[in-house]
Parts: structure tokens; sequence; C-alpha cells
């Protein structure tokens, strides 16, 4: 359904987006975010859903900067290896990968007004594009490893925001989740009966029912604040 086209940030860098279209006119722009195992067919997928409910979305491979072309399977190997990638990329000099993000934002401004989503690691830099980046009208962290944190949880959005986390996510506390809740009164916060991933139909933790409730919440969030 999608194409892969290159994409260039503020300081000249070049990295590749997956970009997958509406076959109609679209409703808005959609930026999504990957999980720590690059943009692979379950990031690709979840791009074509998003187009096919009406979206110019575009998937930057966010892990370019420091090691091209992954994408990566659910092993264990595959997530230490996403892992140490991940942080490589935190590892950056300011703004890190942040400009990359900025650069699929405005591409996708030709759908419209954009929202982001993302996905475990990419939930978390859904946050901070939230509160740091421009041109965006909604933003969608799925889990966001790290958001939770005193440090993250410090930042302010300039969008609206809608968030999800489940209950049995070992990564991200329900305590922090709590706590996040209370610092942002303004930010919907969803709480599943679910793991770490529970959107990922390729991963073990997947939870069909949650996932499809908080595919309708997004869809709906979006529909609110894009169109």
């Amino acid at each position: 359904m999608g194409q892969t086209t290159e994409l260039k940030s503020a300081d000249g860098f070049t990295f590749p987006a997956y970009i997958a279209q509406p076959s109609g006119k679209p409703r808005g722009g959609l930026v999504v975010l990957q999980e720590i195992f690059g943009v692979n067919s379950h990031i690709r997928s979840v791009a074509d859903g998003y187009a096919a409910d009406g979206y110019f979305v575009v998937a930057p491979a966010t892990f370019h900067r420091v090691k091209p072309g992954v994408e990566a399977g659910y092993t264990e190997a595959d997530m230490n290896a996403g892992f140490a990638l991940k942080t490589a990329v935190e590892e950056l000099p300011a703004p890190g990968v942040m400009p990359d993000i900025q650069a699929a934002i405005d591409h996708a401004a030709q759908g419209g007004k954009v929202g982001i989503v993302g996905y475990c690691w990419g939930g978390l830099l859904t946050w901070r594009s939230a509160c740091a980046l421009k041109g965006l009208s909604a933003a969608v962290p799925y889990y966001g490893g790290g958001m939770t944190t005193p440090e993250e949880a410090a930042r302010q959005p300039g969008v609206p925001v809608m968030a999800h986390f489940g209950n049995k996510d070992h990564w991200i506390p329900l305590d922090t989740v709590e706590a996040f809740k209370k610092a942002h009164p303004g930010v919907v916060v969803h709480v599943y009966e679910a793991n770490h991933g529970f959107n990922c139909d390729q991963r073990g933790s997947y939870n069909e029912a949650a996932a499809k409730l908080a595919r309708e919440r997004t869809l709906a969030f979006l529909a609110q604040h894009l169109g």
C-alpha cells in the first residue's frame, strides 16, 4: 500500500520514511513513530491501517542516524539490539532525532492538520514531540517507556494528548502513570488490562481487546482534533 521516500532534516541529514496514502482526499496528516524494532512490517501495517482510515501517514526511520535499514522482529536478541540502538540515539548530541521527526511532521502536513502516534520508544518521542515540536494538532503516545519519569513528566505539551498504558506493564509502573495523570490533568490517560506492547499483533504481549479499544479511542481523538 505504501512506499518509502527520503526526507531531509533541518541540518541536512537525509533519512527514509514509509509513506501510506489514503484512497481519497486526506482527512489529515499523521506521523507514526516506531518501537525499538525499526520501521518493520508491523509499523508499516499500522501506517497502512491509518491510511485506510483516511490519513496521509509518514513513518520516519528514527534509528537512521545511528544505523540505517533496521527492520527487526521480536526475539530477545532483537529486543537487546533495539534497546542498544535506542540508547545510541538517546545519547546523540541535542537535538538528536527530533529534527527528523519535525521533517516528518512537515511532510505529513500536505494531508492537512497533523497528529502523531507512537509506540514504546516512539511513545516517548511522541510525548516529547507534543511538548517541543511545531505543526502538530494532537499526539497519542502508546506505552511510552520513560515518559512517566519525573524528568519527562515535567515537560508541558503544546497540543491535546491522549496516552495509552497497560496495567501489567513492568517497564512503566502504575504508580508512575498515576503521578503522570496528577501532573497533567489535561492529558487524557487510558489504562488497559494489558501488558507492554499490547497493540502489536506480532508480539506475545498482544491484547486484541485492548488494541481495538485503544485504536477506536485514538481514531475518535484524531477525528476531533484533525478532522
